[in-house]
Parts: structure tokens; C-alpha cells; sequence
């Protein structure tokens, strides 16, 4: 995926890299990253690589990715080595990898903690030096990762600062405590400290890959090998070389390796993990079939038509990753005070142990004060229960949860500002044609005057036959992919047309195409239009045709005119179906007081008789509209205040999908569409629209729960830590179960 734009990002260059700007594209990838502990590390992260020239970097802490937006001309090498020396791991994300989430390396950990530390805490009440001895390989090598992280983020404190201060000071004061006899040690502490985080990390990375796992049963479906036919012998190959037009054999039971057109045989298709669609589809010569789908029960041969990164899987599995790399817009605030918490935290508990040893120690416990020991356990009690894990998790867990379960019932959350939108729409607008009909047009009738084709050969000078027209149209749409386009096709295919050589193809979103179609002895110029669109052209209307108009708008068809060389010389009508969830979608947006709107390029005639049957009032139904005037209505209820959710799928509801607060898009419809929208519902249920507003909206609740919870957490176990309530055990256990807390709660979505 890359895009071109021109930036002014000149205050990030580094002059050891020389880039222009002006004339890059961008290509965007994404990282695994180990490492990261708390969401200070994510603004590291971020930090680094958004020092580099023309870089735009955002981590996920939750999938332990970073998404980066870089430069084609910067190696993946660099932007490896600059996260390197922020002090953490990567690797490029491949398509068909997941997140490295609950790897060997934290449960290991975990294993030695147990081993050391257990012992550490039964022996320190007796034997001191023997749990100082077992401590110390705890403290030097199972959590030197921790300290390393500490030292390498020095300049900007993480959740490893804290638990490395911590657990330093308290055993360097039990190695004091016991050698010199003064005070009371904390051996226990210090490998109680070490094991609960170690063992929360482990239970939190086991969460998140639960989090996750929707994602992961995508990426699963990935072949890795198929069956491809060489001469008519089955030959078994790596999926890697299998190339486009290769002809592939699926039998019953398996999955299609990628996506196809169906050549040979009959079964039925299971889209379900990538459309959520459960019903199987039945399939057979020339129907078009999605790669990692289910073959039910016939042996079916495939022609591959999209490989690699260009299939659907891949496709959905992209804008999966991308979503939950982005971060919305309520995560901005948790982001703000993180960056600024282990810098305060570190001084709070540097003020809280002062605060003891001069004052607080005398007042509580009597006697002169001043005790060293008391003082130290009650810093490294703020320091330890300090934890902005809970608040780092909040938003990005919860988004892989949503984006991971939408994915699974055929709903791709792409942009995550959706979940603050959703509650908030109040307009829907609805394109007709593959939006609330099926898309599946059919021709009904094709006119051709009598006069109108004797006029035209007088013109020309030679006979015009039917055949010769058709062909003309086949020409001409089989060029341009609107469902009413992919019916005239196929019907004058149907009727013997012919594909001839087509020059100065335009296609003109809204209105209709045209160009210049070779018939060998000569090329006239062809159009096929709206009626609308033609009525301020020079091309005269037969009256049969003008006719034919009325009576076709009359019945609800669409109607497209074809004009040769000026002259309008045949009319198509066609017709599709309204699809069988539309009305219970429209009722479903009227009860959660979602008002629907019809806006489409189609004549009034046959958006009113659509509107009717769905449930949209006539009054809220605007037809005959070109791109530019879906956008002006967009526009104009956003200026009346108004949040418009757009639903669409066309090229001519692009424009519109990009202006509205919140915008679907049919799966089924053109990449344009597609690429404009927040939500991509890969099905052609129209369901999907009210299951992807609740699915935002309960996102959101979760996210602002865990919020309030990762908040409410520090505000009240700070003071109680500063008051000497808690020991660092405890406090270390509570910083564990906060952030399990945020990961659990977030896996209620559904």
C-alpha cells in the first residue's frame, strides 16, 4: 500500500539521510516490536521513529506493533535499527504473521522468577543471607531485561524505571540491612516485586493474545500450499509460486487458495470467516470465489484472478492491522499524561521518602522518626504500585478486541475515531444501487427505433445492425465496473456482441462513459448515459425512446441511453433487487433515532419506488444527483449540525463516503469506495450497518470503563502508598491486577 503526498516535514530531517520530500512516496509497513513494557514505551517508540525524515509512526501497545508511514527510499534496515536503539526488538510484520504476543521468552521468565523468587520470600523472615543469594541471580539475569530497558530509556523514564528503582533499592538496603544490623530488610520485596511483575506480564501477554485471537484465526487461513494443474496433472506446489491464470483443483473440504473464477465443476462456499456471511453460497463455472474460503462438497477447478497481497484475505487481513495500529482520538488523553507519569511518579516517591524520614515517621510511629528502613519501604511501595500499564492498555486492547471480533463477522473497523462518532449520528444516507439493492442488475428490455437506426445510417452512409450496437455497448461497459454496466455486458454478450478495439475511454462517475469504439472502416464516438446527463447535450431524443424513458422510470428501472456519433439510437432499461435485510436495517436506524435518507444518481421514478419498499419516507429521498451534489448534501447537513453517517459503494459515492462524520462501505463495491470509508462490511448483508454502530458503541463503553478504572487506580493507590497503608507485595499485586483488570474487561466485547 503507498501513497503520494507532498508534506513539509523539514524540521524532521536528519542530515544523514537525504530525502525529497516533495517528490517521495510513502509506503506504509508494519512491525512487531518486543519489549515494550507500559505505554511510556510506546511514546519512545513513536518518538524515535518520528525523528526520522518524512516518518509517520504509531504504536499499538495491546498488538505490540508499530505501524510506520516512511519514505520508499528508507530500508527497512533503518527503521529496524532506530527502534533498536530506542531499546527494543523488531521485525517486519508478513502478511500472513501475527503479533509475537505470549512468546517463550515471558514464560521462561516466569519459570525462573518461581524458581528464585519463591524460595526468597519462605527463607527472608530466617535465613537473610540465603534469600539475599537467591534474590541476587533474580535481580542480576531473570529481570535484567527490565533493567536494561531502565537504562536505555533513561533520558525518558518507562514502567521499567519504577520496577528497576524499586526493586534495586530494596535489595541493595536488605544487603545494608543485613550486614550492618540496622533496620529491617526487604529481600522479600525485592524478588516478591520482581515475581508479580514477571507473572502479571506473562498473564497480561496471555490476554492479549486472547485479545488477539480473531485476527490470528485470520491470518490462519493463509495456504500454504495448493494443487495446480501442469498439463493436465495434479501438481502440489508452494503457494508462493503459484502465479496468476495458473488453473488450481480444490476438492471437497479444503480451502481455495486464493482468490478465482470458477472454471469446472459444482459446489457450495462457506464465506463465513471473512464475509460473516453463514449461509454457504453456491458456486459453479464462472462464478467468482474468495481465496481461504471453504469448499463444501464438489471438486471444483479455479482460475486465479488476485495473488499474494492482493486478494481479499489479504485485503481484510491489511485493513485489520492498520486499524489497530491507528489511535483514536480518546487515547490522545492517556497518551498526554503517560508521557509525563513515571517522570512525576519518580519525584513523588523521591518526595514521599523525605516526607517520611523528616516528618511523617516521628508523627505515625513515635519515638525520633527518622527511620531509614521505614522511609525506603514506603517509596518503593509508590514506586511499585505506580503503574500507567492499566492506562497505556485501555484504548489500544479494546480496539484490538473490536477490530479482531468485527473482522470475524465480515466488519473491518478501519479508522478508529468511529467509536466516538457512532453514538452520536443522527443522518443516514443511503446510495440505492449495490447498497440497498443487491447490485445484481438485470437487463429487462433493449430499445432500438427504427427511425433512430435509419437516421444514424443515413449519417454514416452504411447499415447499422443490432448486432453492431451491442457490440458497441459491450465494448464500451465491459470497460467500466457499475453493476448496471456489468448488465448490459453480460446481456449483449449474451446476444452474440462482440469486444472490439476501444480508444479515449472516459468514464465520468455519476453520468456515464464513453469512446471511441473501432468497427474497422470507421470510429464513432459512443456514449452511454443517463438521460439526465444527456438532456443539455446535442443529442435529440426519438420519441420512441423518450417513450420508453417514462415507461421504464414508471416501473422503477434504471435507464441508460446510447448515443452514436450524436445520435441517441438505443435505450436499456434495467432492474435490481431490494435486498431482504434492507427494510429491518431502515426500521433499526428509525428506532435508534437514525433518520434515512435516499440520495442517488437514479431517476426520482425509481428511487421513490425503492424508497417505499425499505421504509424511507418520500420526502427523504433525493435522486438524479451527480458526485459533486451527494457531496454538497453531506455538506449541508453537517452545516446544520447534523452527524451523517454515509453508506455506499460506488466511485460516484467516493467523495461523499470521505466528507461524512462516519462512513460505510460495501465490501462488494469499487477499491475507491472502499478506501474512503471507516468501516468496510465485507458481506452484502445490510445488517452490518447496524452491527457496526453497536460494536463502536460498545467499544467505546468498554474503553471509557477501563479508563475510569486505570485512573481511579492511580488517583486512589498513590495517597494510600504514600500513607504507608501497603507494602510493596501488595502493591506490586495490585499492579498486576490493574492491567488484567483493562485486558479482561476489554475481552467482553462481542
Amino acid at each position: 500500500m503507498a501513497e503520494d503526498i507532498s508534506i513539509d516535514l523539514m524540521r524532521h530531517r536528519q542530515p544523514e539521510i537525504a530525502i525529497d520530500l516533495d517528490k517521495t512516496t510513502l509506503v506504509a509497513t508494519t512491525y512487531s516490536v518486543t519489549g515494550m513494557t507500559c505505554s511510556s514505551c510506546v511514546a519512545s517508540v513513536e518518538r524515535s521513529l518520528n525523528s526520522l525524515a518524512g516518518v509517520r509512526a504509531s504504536v499499538n501497545f495491546a498488538s505490540e506493533t508499530v505501524h510506520v508511514l516512511a519514505p520508499e527510499e528508507l530500508s527497512t534496515d533503518v527503521i529496524i535499527s532506530k527502534i533498536k536503539s530506542a531499546g527494543y526488538g523488531a521485525t517486519p510484520l508478513a502478511d500472513s504473521q501475527g503479533p509475537a504476543l505470549a512468546n517463550q521468552k515471558s514464560r521462561r521468565a516466569l519459570i525462573w522468577a518461581i524458581a528464585f523468587g519463591v524460595p526468597a520470600i519462605a527463607t527472608s523472615m530466617m535465613m537473610a543471607w540465603l534469600a539475599i543469594a537467591l534474590t541476587t541471580p533474580l535481580i542480576l539475569f531473570v529481570a535484567w531485561p527490565i533493567h536494561r530497558a531502565a537504562i536505555r530509556n533513561i533520558a525518558h523514564p518507562t514502567m521499567d524505571t519504577l520496577i528497576s528503582l524499586g526493586s534495586i533499592a530494596a535489595f541493595t538496603w536488605s544487603i545494608y540491612s543485613t550486614a550492618t544490623g540496622d533496620g529491617d530488610a526487604y529481600t522479600e520485596v525485592a524478588a516478591g516485586v520482581l515475581l508479580f511483575v514477571i507473572l502479571g506480564r506473562f498473564l497480561e501477554s496471555r490476554a492479549k493474545h486472547r485479545a488477539s485471537s480473531a485476527l490470528t484465526s485470520l491470518l490462519s487461513l493463509h495456504a500454504k500450499e495448493v494443487i495446480v494443474l501442469r498439463d493436465g496433472i495434479e501438481v502440489l506446489i508452494p503457494i508462493e509460486h503459484l502465479i496468476l491464470g495458473d488453473e488450481f483443483v480444490v476438492k471437497p473440504g479444503a480451502r481455495i487458495a486464493t482468490d478465482g473464477i470458477v472454471i469446472s465443476g459444482n459446489s457450495s462456499v462457506d464465506n463465513s470467516m471473512l464475509t460473516g456471511e453463514s449461509v454457504p453460497i453456491d458456486v459453479s463455472p464462472g462464478s467468482h470465489v474468495i481465496g481461504a474460503s471453504m469448499n463444501n462438497n464438489g471438486r471444483i477447478i479455479v482460475k486465479a484472478t488476485r495473488i499474494g497481497s492482493d486478494t481479499e484475505l489479504a485485503r481484510i487481513t491489511a485493513m485489520v492491522v492498520e486499524a489497530q495500529s491507528a489511535k483514536a482520538p480518546i487515547q490522545r488523553l492517556a497518551d498526554r499524561i503517560s508521557a509525563v507519569f513515571v517522570p512525576i511518579v519518580t519525584l513523588v516517591s523521591i518526595g514521599t521518602f523525605f516526607l517520611w524520614y523528616y516528618y511523617l515517621d516521628a508523627a505515625i510511629n513515635g519515638g525520633e522518626g527518622r527511620s531509614l528502613s521505614t522511609s525506603i519501604s514506603v517509596a518503593i511501595t509508590v514506586l511499585v504500585i505506580a503503574c500507567p500499564c492499566a492506562l497505556g492498555l485501555a484504548t489500544p486492547v479494546a480496539l484490538v478486541v473490536a477490530s479482531g471480533r468485527g473482522a470475524s463477522r465480515g466488519i473491518v473497523l478501519r479508522k478508529p475515531h468511529v467509536l466516538e462518532l457512532a453514538r452520536a449520528v443522527n443522518i443516514a444516507i443511503f446510495d440505492k444501487t449495490g447498497t440497498l439493492t443487491t447490485g445484481v442488475m438485470k437487463v429487462g428490455d433493449v430499445l432500438i427505433p427504427t427511425s433512430a437506426q435509419q437516421q444514424l445510417e443515413k449519417e454514416v452512409s452504411a447499415a447499422i445492425t443490432e448486432q453492431m450496437i451491442l457490440s458497441a455497448a459491450l465494448t464500451l461497459e465491459n470497460a467500466n465496473d457499475h453493476p448496471i454496466a456489468k448488465a448490459i455486458s453480460s446481456h449483449a454478450s449474451a446476444h452474440g456482441a462482440k469486444i472490439l478495439p476501444l480508444t479515449n475511454f472516459t468514464q465520468n462517475p455519476g453520468s456515464g462513459v464513453e469512446g471511441k469504439v473501432d468497427f474497422g472502416q470507421f470510429s464513432p464516438l459512443i456514449q452511454i448515459s443517463t438521460p439526465d446527463a444527456i438532456t443539455n447535450s446535442s443529442a435529440p431524443l426519438d420519441p420512441q425512446i423518450s417513450e420508453g424513458i417514462a415507461e421504464a422510470r414508471s416501473r422503477g428501472e434504471s435507464v441508460s441511453v446510447l448515443i452514436w456519433d450524436s445520435v441517441a439510437i438505443a435505450l436499456f432499461t434495467t432492474s435490481d433487487e431490494v435486498k431482504a435485510d434492507a427494510k429491518a436495517t431502515i426500521s433499526a436506524l428509525n428506532a435508534r433515532g437514525i433518520t434515512p435518507w435516499l440520495v442517488t444518481g437514479d431517476n426520482q421514478e425509481s428511487a421513490a419506488h425503492i424508497a417505499s419498499l425499505v421504509g424511507i419516507p418520500a420526502s427523504n429521498v433525493i435522486a438524479n444527483t451527480l458526485p459533486d451534489q451527494k457531496l454538497r448534501v453531506v455538506e449541508d447537513f453537517k452545516r446544520d449540525s447534523k452527524t451523517v453517517l454515509m453508506v455506499g459503494d460506488g466511485i460516484n459515492d467516493a467523495a461523499a463516503l470521505a466528507s461524512a462524520n462516519l462512513s460505510i462501505a460495501m465490501g462488494t463495491g469499487t477499491d475507491s469506495a472502499i478506501g474512503s470509508a471507516d468501516i468496510t462490511l465485507m458481506g452484502k448483508d445490510l445488517m452490518g450497518v447496524i452491527g457496526s454502530l453497536a460494536l463502536a458503541t460498545k467499544t467505546l463503553r468498554i474503553i471509557k470503563i477501563n479508563l475510569g478504572w486505570a485512573f481511579a487506580y492511580n488517583v486512589i493507590g498513590i495517597p494510600i502508598a504514600m500513607a504507608g497503608a501497603l507494602t510493596p507485595m501488595y502493591a506490586a499485586g495490585a499492579m498486576a491486577a490493574s492491567s488484567l483488570l483493562v485486558v479482561t474487561n476489554s475481552l467482553r466485547i462481542r
